[in-house]
């Protein structure tokens, strides 16, 4: 498990965020260092914190780190030259709180460090999208049809409608998520009657970002080994209202 280092000018920053993505990652949890403020109460960043933070973390599945403002990456840079362990250190270009969000979502999933850095990194397509501002395109799984046989080997596809009052929100994301990791599969989710609307189950801020109110028909397409037992997982999950 890849592990995470917070870099802010203000502890109280850090540790908010952090508070706030840990509640959707459930019992697993990766390894998170915050290095914040300079000391004595003073907004700032230390490079010896934070290279004492990498090094708390260091994971042969590398380190992804998340910086506030300039010269947290000043810090962060210098950091590097100070640390002690020799893992790969990767320095998130994502913004600040929701990067977090989704490294951490995702790093206790067990993603890469690839695959962690990606999601963080594309952490404001979704928002964009709501708000209606141009975003950058982003790739998705191949979506199989419905004319494509479920019984087909490693394809699969299943629909649930959202009974949360909610819709999909944070936790329920998260959880999907989650549960993803379990399985040798790709999995799109998609508005049953808008498949424009639709994301990777392995994106947490791209789920977030479907706006998914109750009563939406959800459309899980899979493909690879596992497709079946992945798509039947989230059905189940999806008409059961996320346990909620």
């Amino acid at each position: 498990m890849i592990g995470i280092v917070v870099v802010s000018h203000s502890p109280e920053l850090a540790d908010a965020a952090v508070a706030l993505a840990l509640q959707m990652t459930g019992d697993k949890r990766p390894a998170i260092a915050v290095a914040a403020g300079a000391g004595d109460g003073v907004l700032g960043t230390d490079a010896v914190r934070v290279a004492e933070a990498i090094d708390e973390v260091a994971s042969p599945d590398g380190v992804l780190v998340f910086m506030d403002l300039g010269s947290a990456v000043l810090s962060t840079t210098m950091a590097l030259e100070f640390r002690q362990s020799t893992n790969e250190v990767r320095l998130s270009r994502a913004p600040f709180v929701e990067g977090i969000v989704a490294g951490v979502v995702l790093a206790a999933a067990g993603a890469s460090l690839d695959d962690a850095d990606r999601e963080a990194s594309g952490a404001m397509t979704a928002k964009n999208a709501q708000l209606g501002a141009e975003a950058p395109p982003q790739s998705a799984p191949p979506t199989p049809t419905a004319a494509d046989d479920p019984g087909e080997a490693g394809q699969a596809v299943a629909e649930a409608t959202i009974v949360n009052e909610v819709g999909l929100h944070a936790r329920p994301a998260s959880l999907i998520v989650a549960r993803m990791a379990d399985f040798d599969a790709k999995v799109t989710v998609s508005d049953a009657d808008d498949p424009q609307r639709s994301t990777s189950a392995a994106s947490v801020l791209g789920l977030m970002g479907l706006a998914f109110g109750k009563g939406t028909r959800v459309r899980f397409a899979g493909t690879g080994p596992d497709a079946a037992d992945a798509v039947e997982a989230l059905r189940a999950m999806t008409a059961d209202g996320f346990g909620e």
